[in-house]
Protein backbone atom coordinates (compact mmCIF):
# COMPACT_ATOMS: atom_id res chain seq x y z
CA UNK A 1 0.00 0.00 0.00
CA UNK A 2 0.89 3.30 -0.69
CA UNK A 3 1.36 5.37 2.09
CA UNK A 4 1.84 8.87 0.37
CA UNK A 5 -0.59 8.33 -2.04
CA UNK A 6 -3.12 7.69 0.76
CA UNK A 7 -1.99 10.56 2.54
CA UNK A 8 -2.27 12.76 0.36
CA UNK A 9 -5.49 11.51 -0.95
CA UNK A 10 -7.11 12.14 2.22
CA UNK A 11 -6.04 15.56 2.43
CA UNK A 12 -7.78 16.34 -1.30
CA UNK A 13 -10.66 15.13 -0.05
CA UNK A 14 -10.66 16.81 3.52
CA UNK A 15 -10.40 19.89 1.29
CA UNK A 16 -13.73 18.45 -0.92
CA UNK A 17 -15.58 17.68 2.08
CA UNK A 18 -15.04 21.13 3.67
CA UNK A 19 -16.41 23.04 0.91
CA UNK A 20 -19.44 20.92 0.68
CA UNK A 21 -20.05 21.52 4.42
CA UNK A 22 -19.51 25.17 4.12
CA UNK A 23 -21.91 24.79 1.53
CA UNK A 24 -24.16 22.98 3.65
CA UNK A 25 -24.15 26.11 6.31
CA UNK A 26 -25.19 28.67 3.20
CA UNK A 27 -27.70 25.94 2.27
CA UNK A 28 -29.43 25.48 5.91
CA UNK A 29 -29.19 29.42 6.14
CA UNK A 30 -30.66 29.63 3.39
CA UNK A 31 -34.07 27.74 5.14
CA UNK A 32 -33.97 29.50 7.78
CA UNK A 33 -32.61 33.33 7.93
CA UNK A 34 -31.75 34.54 4.92
CA UNK A 35 -33.42 37.89 3.64
CA UNK A 36 -35.56 37.38 0.09
CA UNK A 37 -33.21 39.97 -1.21
CA UNK A 38 -29.95 37.73 -0.52
CA UNK A 39 -31.36 34.45 -2.26
CA UNK A 40 -29.70 35.68 -6.17
CA UNK A 41 -26.58 36.05 -4.80
CA UNK A 42 -26.87 32.85 -2.31
CA UNK A 43 -27.39 30.80 -5.58
CA UNK A 44 -23.82 32.08 -7.19
CA UNK A 45 -22.25 31.57 -3.88
CA UNK A 46 -23.54 28.02 -3.18
CA UNK A 47 -22.82 27.43 -6.85
CA UNK A 48 -19.67 28.22 -6.90
CA UNK A 49 -18.68 26.14 -3.82
CA UNK A 50 -20.11 23.04 -6.05
CA UNK A 51 -18.07 24.17 -8.59
CA UNK A 52 -14.51 23.93 -6.71
CA UNK A 53 -15.94 20.73 -4.60
CA UNK A 54 -16.42 18.90 -8.26
CA UNK A 55 -13.36 20.05 -9.47
CA UNK A 56 -11.31 18.43 -6.58
CA UNK A 57 -12.71 15.18 -7.12
CA UNK A 58 -12.60 15.08 -10.71
CA UNK A 59 -9.04 16.22 -11.00
CA UNK A 60 -6.38 14.44 -12.90
CA UNK A 61 -4.66 14.35 -9.49
CA UNK A 62 -7.27 13.06 -7.30
CA UNK A 63 -7.53 10.26 -10.31
CA UNK A 64 -3.96 8.83 -10.36
CA UNK A 65 -3.74 8.62 -6.04
CA UNK A 66 -7.25 6.62 -6.42
CA UNK A 67 -5.69 4.12 -8.83
CA UNK A 68 -2.35 3.73 -7.03
CA UNK A 69 -4.47 2.76 -4.20
CA UNK A 70 -7.64 0.42 -5.88
CA UNK A 71 -5.97 -2.64 -6.41
CA UNK A 72 -4.98 -2.64 -2.73
CA UNK A 73 -8.37 -1.29 -1.18
CA UNK A 74 -10.04 -3.63 -3.01
CA UNK A 75 -7.92 -6.86 -1.49
CA UNK A 76 -8.50 -5.53 1.90
CA UNK A 77 -11.32 -6.79 4.30
CA UNK A 78 -14.72 -4.51 5.09
CA UNK A 79 -13.53 -3.54 8.52
CA UNK A 80 -10.12 -1.62 7.09
CA UNK A 81 -11.53 1.87 7.05
CA UNK A 82 -8.49 2.87 4.33
CA UNK A 83 -9.65 0.61 2.10
CA UNK A 84 -13.04 2.00 2.68
CA UNK A 85 -12.16 5.35 2.15
CA UNK A 86 -10.32 4.50 -1.01
CA UNK A 87 -13.70 2.36 -2.33
CA UNK A 88 -16.03 5.16 -1.86
CA UNK A 89 -13.62 7.41 -3.20
CA UNK A 90 -13.58 5.69 -6.67
CA UNK A 91 -16.97 4.92 -6.50
CA UNK A 92 -17.79 9.10 -6.27
CA UNK A 93 -15.17 9.84 -8.91
CA UNK A 94 -16.26 7.60 -10.82
CA UNK A 95 -19.79 8.53 -10.82
CA UNK A 96 -19.13 12.67 -10.75
CA UNK A 97 -16.45 12.50 -13.52
CA UNK A 98 -19.12 11.61 -15.64
CA UNK A 99 -21.08 14.64 -15.00
CA UNK A 100 -19.56 18.20 -16.70
CA UNK A 101 -18.93 20.60 -13.98
CA UNK A 102 -20.61 23.31 -16.02
CA UNK A 103 -23.76 21.20 -15.15
CA UNK A 104 -23.28 20.78 -11.66
CA UNK A 105 -22.94 24.80 -11.39
CA UNK A 106 -26.41 24.46 -13.20
CA UNK A 107 -27.94 22.72 -11.48
CA UNK A 108 -26.55 24.16 -8.10
CA UNK A 109 -27.49 27.62 -9.13
CA UNK A 110 -30.98 27.00 -10.78
CA UNK A 111 -32.21 24.47 -7.08
CA UNK A 112 -30.84 27.15 -4.93
CA UNK A 113 -32.72 30.18 -6.64
CA UNK A 114 -36.02 27.32 -6.92
CA UNK A 115 -36.14 26.39 -3.32
CA UNK A 116 -36.49 30.74 -3.18
CA UNK A 117 -39.29 30.19 -5.59
CA UNK A 118 -40.94 27.45 -3.85
CA UNK A 119 -40.87 28.64 -0.27
CA UNK A 120 -42.29 31.79 -1.30
CA UNK A 121 -45.14 30.24 -3.83
CA UNK A 122 -46.57 27.81 -1.60
CA UNK A 123 -48.51 29.13 0.98
CA UNK A 124 -50.10 31.36 -2.02
CA UNK A 125 -50.56 27.88 -3.68
CA UNK A 126 -48.77 30.19 -6.57
CA UNK A 127 -47.70 26.59 -9.07
CA UNK A 128 -47.57 29.29 -12.21
CA UNK A 129 -44.72 30.67 -10.47
CA UNK A 130 -42.41 27.65 -10.15
CA UNK A 131 -43.83 26.05 -13.36
CA UNK A 132 -40.99 27.44 -15.33
CA UNK A 133 -38.12 26.76 -13.17
CA UNK A 134 -39.46 23.39 -12.13
CA UNK A 135 -39.76 22.36 -15.97
CA UNK A 136 -36.10 23.23 -15.71
CA UNK A 137 -35.25 21.35 -13.29
CA UNK A 138 -36.92 18.68 -14.55
CA UNK A 139 -34.30 18.97 -17.87
CA UNK A 140 -31.24 19.86 -15.68
CA UNK A 141 -32.03 15.81 -14.13
CA UNK A 142 -32.66 14.80 -17.97
CA UNK A 143 -29.42 15.89 -19.00
CA UNK A 144 -27.42 14.61 -15.18
CA UNK A 145 -29.24 11.37 -16.48
CA UNK A 146 -27.55 11.74 -19.93
CA UNK A 147 -24.79 11.44 -18.59
CA UNK A 148 -24.53 7.95 -17.45
CA UNK A 149 -25.48 6.06 -20.83
CA UNK A 150 -24.90 2.38 -19.67
CA UNK A 151 -27.84 2.97 -16.87
CA UNK A 152 -31.02 0.98 -18.12
CA UNK A 153 -33.27 3.19 -17.17
CA UNK A 154 -32.69 7.12 -16.81
CA UNK A 155 -33.88 7.66 -13.17
CA UNK A 156 -31.42 5.18 -12.20
CA UNK A 157 -28.25 7.70 -12.53
CA UNK A 158 -30.53 9.62 -10.12
CA UNK A 159 -31.71 6.66 -7.60
CA UNK A 160 -27.55 5.52 -7.21
CA UNK A 161 -26.83 9.11 -6.04
CA UNK A 162 -29.43 7.98 -2.71
CA UNK A 163 -29.91 4.19 -3.11
CA UNK A 164 -26.59 3.26 -4.56
CA UNK A 165 -27.46 -0.35 -5.66
CA UNK A 166 -31.33 0.07 -6.18
CA UNK A 167 -33.01 0.73 -9.76
CA UNK A 168 -36.20 1.52 -11.11
CA UNK A 169 -36.80 -1.84 -11.87
CA UNK A 170 -35.77 -3.20 -8.35
CA UNK A 171 -38.01 -0.53 -6.62
CA UNK A 172 -41.24 -0.82 -9.04
CA UNK A 173 -41.06 -4.44 -7.87
CA UNK A 174 -40.38 -3.72 -4.30
CA UNK A 175 -43.81 -0.92 -4.55
CA UNK A 176 -45.72 -3.72 -6.56
CA UNK A 177 -45.36 -6.06 -3.70
CA UNK A 178 -46.26 -3.40 -0.87
CA UNK A 179 -49.08 -1.95 -2.71
CA UNK A 180 -50.51 -5.87 -3.22
CA UNK A 181 -50.86 -5.85 0.46
CA UNK A 182 -51.84 -2.46 1.47
CA UNK A 183 -54.70 -1.32 -1.06
CA UNK A 184 -56.53 -3.86 0.20
CA UNK A 185 -55.77 -3.11 3.76
CA UNK A 186 -56.65 0.65 3.39
CA UNK A 187 -59.86 -0.07 2.06
CA UNK A 188 -61.04 -2.52 4.84
CA UNK A 189 -59.91 -0.15 6.98
CA UNK A 190 -61.66 2.62 5.66
CA UNK A 191 -64.67 0.99 6.10
CA UNK A 192 -64.52 0.29 9.66
CA UNK A 193 -66.03 2.55 12.22
CA UNK A 194 -63.17 5.13 12.45
CA UNK A 195 -61.06 6.49 14.83
CA UNK A 196 -62.26 9.81 16.75
CA UNK A 197 -58.97 12.21 16.45
CA UNK A 198 -60.41 15.43 17.56
CA UNK A 199 -58.79 14.93 20.91
CA UNK A 200 -55.50 16.62 18.82
CA UNK A 201 -57.48 19.80 18.09
CA UNK A 202 -57.25 22.92 19.98
CA UNK A 203 -54.49 25.58 20.13
CA UNK A 204 -51.52 25.29 20.51
CA UNK A 205 -48.97 28.17 21.01
CA UNK A 206 -45.88 27.47 19.00
CA UNK A 207 -43.12 28.56 21.80
CA UNK A 208 -45.22 26.19 23.99
CA UNK A 209 -44.60 23.57 21.00
CA UNK A 210 -41.17 24.08 20.53
CA UNK A 211 -40.39 23.95 24.16
CA UNK A 212 -41.99 20.95 24.31
CA UNK A 213 -40.73 19.30 21.67
CA UNK A 214 -37.10 20.56 22.86
CA UNK A 215 -37.48 18.55 25.80
CA UNK A 216 -38.36 15.26 24.07
CA UNK A 217 -35.36 15.37 21.03
CA UNK A 218 -32.44 15.75 24.36
CA UNK A 219 -34.43 12.84 26.13
CA UNK A 220 -33.94 10.90 22.97
CA UNK A 221 -29.90 11.61 22.88
CA UNK A 222 -30.17 14.70 20.61
CA UNK A 223 -26.97 16.96 21.93
CA UNK A 224 -28.21 20.43 21.88
CA UNK A 225 -24.24 21.26 22.77
CA UNK A 226 -24.11 19.81 19.02
CA UNK A 227 -26.55 20.55 17.41
CA UNK A 228 -30.08 23.33 17.60
CA UNK A 229 -33.45 23.05 16.05
CA UNK A 230 -34.93 25.80 14.32
CA UNK A 231 -38.07 26.94 12.06
CA UNK A 232 -37.84 26.22 8.19
CA UNK A 233 -40.87 25.69 5.62
CA UNK A 234 -40.29 22.10 5.34
CA UNK A 235 -37.90 20.05 8.16
CA UNK A 236 -35.04 18.71 7.28
CA UNK A 237 -31.76 17.51 9.02
CA UNK A 238 -28.52 19.07 8.01
CA UNK A 239 -24.93 17.77 9.07
CA UNK A 240 -22.11 20.54 9.29
CA UNK A 241 -19.36 18.65 11.49
CA UNK A 242 -19.41 16.01 13.47
CA UNK A 243 -20.02 18.43 16.55
CA UNK A 244 -22.46 20.63 14.53
CA UNK A 245 -25.88 18.91 13.50
CA UNK A 246 -28.72 20.84 12.90
CA UNK A 247 -32.56 19.62 12.99
CA UNK A 248 -35.26 22.19 11.69
CA UNK A 249 -39.15 21.51 11.76
CA UNK A 250 -42.54 23.31 11.90
CA UNK A 251 -45.40 24.36 13.78
CA UNK A 252 -49.48 24.46 13.03
CA UNK A 253 -51.06 26.72 16.09
CA UNK A 254 -53.91 24.17 15.71
CA UNK A 255 -52.50 20.35 15.68
CA UNK A 256 -49.25 20.18 17.70
CA UNK A 257 -48.64 16.56 16.24
CA UNK A 258 -46.57 18.05 13.17
CA UNK A 259 -44.43 19.77 15.04
CA UNK A 260 -44.32 17.08 17.25
CA UNK A 261 -43.75 14.32 14.96
CA UNK A 262 -41.23 16.09 12.48
CA UNK A 263 -38.81 16.63 15.11
CA UNK A 264 -38.84 13.22 16.39
CA UNK A 265 -38.21 12.19 13.00
CA UNK A 266 -35.38 14.70 12.21
CA UNK A 267 -33.59 13.48 15.28
CA UNK A 268 -34.05 10.33 14.20
CA UNK A 269 -31.43 11.47 11.44
CA UNK A 270 -29.24 13.32 13.90
CA UNK A 271 -28.85 10.44 16.34
CA UNK A 272 -27.16 8.66 13.10
CA UNK A 273 -24.90 11.44 12.39
CA UNK A 274 -24.62 11.93 16.07
CA UNK A 275 -23.51 8.21 16.25
CA UNK A 276 -20.70 8.30 13.66
CA UNK A 277 -17.39 7.76 14.76
CA UNK A 278 -15.57 11.20 15.13
CA UNK A 279 -12.52 10.08 13.70
CA UNK A 280 -13.86 10.03 10.55
CA UNK A 281 -14.71 14.20 10.70
CA UNK A 282 -13.34 15.40 7.72
CA UNK A 283 -14.09 12.25 5.60
CA UNK A 284 -16.40 10.91 3.09
CA UNK A 285 -16.84 8.27 5.27
CA UNK A 286 -18.30 10.94 7.79
CA UNK A 287 -22.03 9.95 6.03
CA UNK A 288 -24.89 8.24 5.69
CA UNK A 289 -24.54 4.71 4.08
CA UNK A 290 -27.75 5.58 1.91
CA UNK A 291 -31.20 7.76 1.83
CA UNK A 292 -32.93 4.28 2.72
CA UNK A 293 -30.68 3.48 5.64
CA UNK A 294 -30.90 7.12 7.16
CA UNK A 295 -34.80 7.59 6.95
CA UNK A 296 -34.40 3.83 8.83
CA UNK A 297 -33.20 6.01 11.36
CA UNK A 298 -35.85 9.12 11.77
CA UNK A 299 -38.60 6.45 10.65
CA UNK A 300 -37.86 4.13 13.44
CA UNK A 301 -37.91 7.03 16.32
CA UNK A 302 -41.33 8.95 15.02
CA UNK A 303 -43.20 5.54 14.36
CA UNK A 304 -41.55 2.39 16.10
CA UNK A 305 -40.85 4.48 19.59
CA UNK A 306 -42.86 8.05 19.32
CA UNK A 307 -46.12 6.47 18.54
CA UNK A 308 -45.76 3.85 20.94
CA UNK A 309 -47.58 2.75 24.27
CA UNK A 310 -44.11 3.08 26.92
CA UNK A 311 -42.97 6.07 25.38
CA UNK A 312 -46.18 8.05 26.17
CA UNK A 313 -46.33 6.66 29.52
CA UNK A 314 -42.86 8.71 30.45
CA UNK A 315 -44.00 11.59 28.46
CA UNK A 316 -47.36 12.31 28.40
CA UNK A 317 -47.60 13.67 31.97
CA UNK A 318 -44.92 16.19 30.44
CA UNK A 319 -47.63 17.13 27.29
CA UNK A 320 -49.86 17.39 30.44
CA UNK A 321 -48.38 20.07 31.49
CA UNK A 322 -46.82 21.89 29.07
CA UNK A 323 -50.63 21.80 27.50
CA UNK A 324 -53.43 22.01 29.89
CA UNK A 325 -56.22 20.83 26.96
CA UNK A 326 -54.88 17.40 27.51
CA UNK A 327 -55.87 16.91 31.21
CA UNK A 328 -59.61 15.68 30.63
CA UNK A 329 -58.25 13.24 27.83
CA UNK A 330 -56.89 10.18 28.70
CA UNK A 331 -53.13 8.61 27.51
CA UNK A 332 -55.04 5.89 25.59
CA UNK A 333 -57.75 8.17 23.66
CA UNK A 334 -54.25 10.14 22.89
CA UNK A 335 -52.86 7.14 21.68
CA UNK A 336 -55.51 5.87 19.12
CA UNK A 337 -55.29 10.00 17.95
CA UNK A 338 -51.85 9.54 17.14
CA UNK A 339 -52.24 6.27 15.37
CA UNK A 340 -55.14 6.81 13.69
CA UNK A 341 -55.36 5.00 10.02
CA UNK A 342 -56.87 7.82 7.54
CA UNK A 343 -55.73 8.38 3.91
CA UNK A 344 -55.03 12.16 3.67
CA UNK A 345 -53.21 14.95 1.47
CA UNK A 346 -49.73 15.14 3.49
CA UNK A 347 -46.96 13.17 3.70
CA UNK A 348 -45.15 13.87 6.24
CA UNK A 349 -49.00 13.48 8.30
CA UNK A 350 -49.48 10.58 6.64
CA UNK A 351 -50.22 7.41 9.16
CA UNK A 352 -48.12 3.94 8.63
CA UNK A 353 -50.31 2.07 6.30
CA UNK A 354 -50.76 5.16 4.27
CA UNK A 355 -47.28 6.04 3.74
CA UNK A 356 -45.51 4.13 1.34
CA UNK A 357 -48.69 4.94 -1.20
CA UNK A 358 -47.64 8.90 -0.91
CA UNK A 359 -44.37 7.69 -1.74
CA UNK A 360 -44.91 5.39 -4.77
CA UNK A 361 -47.18 8.07 -5.96
CA UNK A 362 -44.21 10.69 -5.92
CA UNK A 363 -41.63 7.96 -7.45
CA UNK A 364 -44.04 7.61 -10.44
CA UNK A 365 -44.77 10.91 -11.01
CA UNK A 366 -40.30 11.14 -11.24
CA UNK A 367 -39.98 8.56 -13.73
CA UNK A 368 -42.48 9.92 -15.77
CA UNK A 369 -41.37 13.39 -16.00
CA UNK A 370 -37.98 12.22 -16.58
CA UNK A 371 -38.99 9.69 -19.12
CA UNK A 372 -41.28 13.16 -20.71
CA UNK A 373 -44.54 10.88 -20.32
CA UNK A 374 -45.60 13.96 -17.96
CA UNK A 375 -44.65 17.34 -18.49
CA UNK A 376 -44.73 19.52 -15.59
CA UNK A 377 -47.52 21.69 -16.47
CA UNK A 378 -50.00 18.78 -16.24
CA UNK A 379 -48.60 17.59 -12.47
CA UNK A 380 -51.43 19.01 -10.46
CA UNK A 381 -54.52 17.63 -12.65
CA UNK A 382 -51.96 14.12 -12.49
CA UNK A 383 -51.12 14.88 -9.27
CA UNK A 384 -55.36 15.35 -8.27
CA UNK A 385 -56.16 12.55 -9.78
CA UNK A 386 -53.35 9.93 -8.38
CA UNK A 387 -54.78 10.87 -5.05
CA UNK A 388 -58.57 10.25 -5.86
CA UNK A 389 -57.57 7.03 -7.65
CA UNK A 390 -54.88 5.59 -4.74
CA UNK A 391 -56.32 7.28 -1.51
CA UNK A 392 -59.86 8.76 -2.15
CA UNK A 393 -59.37 12.01 -0.94
CA UNK A 394 -60.16 15.10 -2.62
CA UNK A 395 -56.69 17.63 -3.02
CA UNK A 396 -58.35 21.22 -2.13
CA UNK A 397 -55.25 23.34 -2.65
CA UNK A 398 -51.62 23.30 -4.44
CA UNK A 399 -49.72 23.69 -1.44
CA UNK A 400 -51.36 20.59 -0.17
CA UNK A 401 -50.74 18.61 -3.05
CA UNK A 402 -47.64 18.71 -5.95
CA UNK A 403 -46.27 21.83 -4.06
CA UNK A 404 -46.42 20.14 -0.16
CA UNK A 405 -42.51 18.63 -0.67
CA UNK A 406 -39.61 20.39 -1.28
CA UNK A 407 -37.70 17.41 -2.78
CA UNK A 408 -38.62 18.42 -6.41
CA UNK A 409 -37.84 21.95 -5.75
CA UNK A 410 -34.60 21.90 -4.11
CA UNK A 411 -32.31 19.18 -5.39
CA UNK A 412 -32.66 15.61 -7.90
CA UNK A 413 -34.90 13.45 -8.44
CA UNK A 414 -34.52 10.23 -7.09
CA UNK A 415 -34.62 10.63 -3.56
CA UNK A 416 -38.36 9.54 -2.51
CA UNK A 417 -38.16 5.62 -2.38
CA UNK A 418 -35.63 5.91 0.25
CA UNK A 419 -38.86 6.73 2.64
CA UNK A 420 -40.18 3.40 1.60
CA UNK A 421 -36.84 1.31 2.00
CA UNK A 422 -36.07 3.29 5.59
CA UNK A 423 -39.83 2.16 6.62
CA UNK A 424 -39.28 -1.38 5.81
CA UNK A 425 -35.55 -1.31 7.74
CA UNK A 426 -36.37 0.09 9.99
CA UNK A 427 -39.12 -2.79 11.27
CA UNK A 428 -36.63 -4.69 10.76
CA UNK A 429 -33.82 -3.12 12.68
CA UNK A 430 -36.22 -2.72 15.62
CA UNK A 431 -36.98 -6.03 15.67
CA UNK A 432 -33.38 -6.99 15.71
CA UNK A 433 -32.87 -5.46 18.40
CA UNK A 434 -35.81 -6.24 20.63
CA UNK A 435 -34.05 -10.13 19.76
CA UNK A 436 -31.05 -8.87 20.83
CA UNK A 437 -32.24 -6.51 24.04
CA UNK A 438 -35.56 -7.94 25.20
CA UNK A 439 -38.22 -5.94 25.17
CA UNK A 440 -37.72 -2.39 25.29
CA UNK A 441 -40.68 -1.09 26.37
CA UNK A 442 -39.86 -1.03 30.10
CA UNK A 443 -36.71 1.30 29.32
CA UNK A 444 -38.95 3.72 27.32
CA UNK A 445 -41.47 3.70 29.92
CA UNK A 446 -38.82 5.29 31.99
CA UNK A 447 -37.92 7.63 29.84
CA UNK A 448 -34.46 5.43 28.86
Amino acid sequence: MNQQALTDLKHRLREMTDIDLANSVLGWDQATMLADGGAAQRGRMMATLSKLSHEIMTSHETGKLIDQLSDWAHGQPAANTDAAFVREAKRQRDLLVKVPTSLAIEMSEHYSALYTAWAAARPKNDFKSVEAGLTKAIELNQRFADCFKDSAHPLDALIQYSDNGMTVDKVSRLFADLRESLVPLVRKIAGATQIDDSCLKGEFPAEAQLEFCKKIAARLGYDFNRGRMDISPHPFMTRLSGGDIRITTRTRPDDLTDCLFSVIHEVGHALYELGINPEFDGNILAQGASCGIHESQSRLWENRVGRGKAFWDYFYPVLRDTFPHFMEIGEDEFLRAINKVEPGLIRVDADEVTYNLHVMIRFDFERDMIEGKLKVKDLPEAWNARYKSDLNVVVPSLKDGCMQDVHWFGGRLGYFQGYTIGNILSAQLYDAAERKMGDLSQDFSKGD
